[in-house]
């Protein structure tokens, strides 16, 4: 596509061959900047490298303390032969002779001046006459690689950590691009999550519920904390410990105890004639107090 401005007083017409290009093209040549759409086109400058994901399933516990693991990936890297240079070893790349390094040429045109990236070099500034048989002179190449990472503690199932840098190689000079791991965290038999803070069910006996007790709760660590139950305590009723749930460097969440009373399925003689006893003197203040209301009425 071409365009002309009318002429002036000299019947001269100044002409731009787009060459496929829109303005925004031609004047993000001129000033510098790189046209709509077309945005990062330019090789001539640094370009960064692509994030990469990748998953990690971690343990309850390990999500919760905070670990330092290792994945292992496979993605593109610096080419372990050239070190990157693009070039055999034992050669180097050379810079361009017909741009000087710069990787664009000016066509000056008058009053405008049009950069665009050389044809010689492709706009990389550099020449690469023996190519590096590994990486075909890119530089880079698709390889396995460990990378170490610390998972900080309490990070929740589905969080995604970002590690900068450690994303695929930038090209010309650019920066690497980003590494994002997304936590897969394992369910525990025994606790779950709310935040920061553990969830725990702890059955209790009757008696237990009804007169009030000190009773052993389990903690992530392994051992156990004591709970004081009040006499008439519910079952499905939520205790709270301090301090005992998931620690990070900001915060600390607390143990959520939810007590289940138990309830027997089989009784010896002692113990039934003790139930039964126990239900005479409940039922007893109610018969009263129905007897009471009937004659009343």
């Amino acid at each position: 596509m071409s365009g002309g401005f009318g002429g002036g007083r000299g019947g001269q017409n100044v002409t731009f061959d787009m060459g496929g290009e829109g303005l925004g093209d031609i004047f993000g040549q001129m000033f510098g900047r790189g046209g709509g759409g077309r945005r990062g086109s330019n090789a001539t400058g640094p370009q960064r490298g692509q994030d990469i994901a990748t998953t990690l399933t971690l343990d309850f516990v390990d999500a919760a303390h905070g670990i330092t693991t290792t994945l292992h990936l496979t993605a593109d890297a610096q080419c372990s032969s050239c070190s990157g240079s693009g070039a055999k070893p034992g050669t180097a790349p050379k810079v361009c002779s017909a741009c000087g390094g710069r990787g664009s040429t000016a066509d000056n045109q008058g009053f405008f001046s049009l950069s665009t990236p050389c044809r010689s070099c492709a706009g990389n500034g550099k020449i690469i006459e023996y190519p590096c048989s590994t990486c075909r002179g890119t530089g880079i190449e698709r390889r396995p690689r460990e990378v170490n990472v610390r998972i900080p503690a309490g990070v929740d199932n589905g969080q995604r950590i970002r590690l900068k840098g450690r994303g695929t190689p930038g090209r010309n000079g650019g920066p690497a691009g980003d590494l994002l791991v997304e936590c897969n965290v394992a369910p525990h038999p025994h606790f779950t999550r709310e935040g920061l803070n553990l969830l725990t069910r702890v059955p209790v006996t009757f008696t237990e519920a009804v007169l009030g007790a000190d009773i052993a709760v389990p903690t992530l660590e392994g051992n156990e904390v004591s709970l004081r139950l009040k006499a008439g305590t519910q079952s499905g009723s939520r205790h709270r410990v301090k301090g005992k749930g998931i620690e990070t460097p900001k915060s600390t969440g607390d143990l959520i105890v939810t007590v289940d009373v138990s309830v027997p399925t089989k009784l010896t003689d002692e113990e039934r004639a003790a139930v039964e006893s126990l239900h005479s003197v409940l039922a007893s203040p109610r018969r009263s107090s129905a007897k009471a209301q009937a004659e009343d009425s």
